[in-house]
């Protein structure tokens, strides 16, 4: 049986061919638990904290037909990911994530009440933990 929250692992040079640019982390709000002081959210499967990692895709394809260039990636860990430091002084760093995993799902909150429907396929990306450009390749071969 396939579950209804596919989760497809994928190596994020397959994501992000052209690379990506660690733009910031944020943690992320459960805004059901707006009034708390603890309101971040927390993953479902494993209650660890959830992060968002916003990286611009530098691939020339990705501005293209209204496609964003600035992804998010959600990071679930304990501990706020910490970006390594960036290789060209006054640019954001090169980042890859281990762990990547792909959520297909259909968005349709371009589909209007007139019988107008846009929607389209969209996906949410998942990782375990966000390292240096390149790191993930050199695991891999170890």
């Amino acid at each position: 049986m396939v579950p209804l929250t596919l989760k497809v692992p994928v190596p994020s040079e397959y994501v992000f061919p052209a690379g990506a640019l660690c733009l910031g982390v944020d943690a992320q709000i459960d805004f059901e638990r707006r009034g708390e002081q603890d309101n971040q959210a927390r993953d479902k499967e494993t209650g660890e904290r959830v992060w968002v990692v916003r990286v611009m895709d530098l691939d020339p394809e990705a501005g293209k037909f209204g496609r964003p260039t600035e992804v998010k990636v959600k990071v679930i860990g304990a501990h706020q990911p910490v970006p390594p430091p960036s290789s060209v002084p006054g640019y954001p760093p090169a980042v890859q994530f281990e762990g990547l995993t792909l959520t297909p799902y259909v968005d349709s909150q371009r589909c209007k009440s007139s019988g107008q429907c846009k929607a389209r396929m969209a996906y949410s990306l998942r990782a375990t933990a966000i390292v240096p450009a390149g790191a993930a390749a050199v695991a891999a071969a170890a």
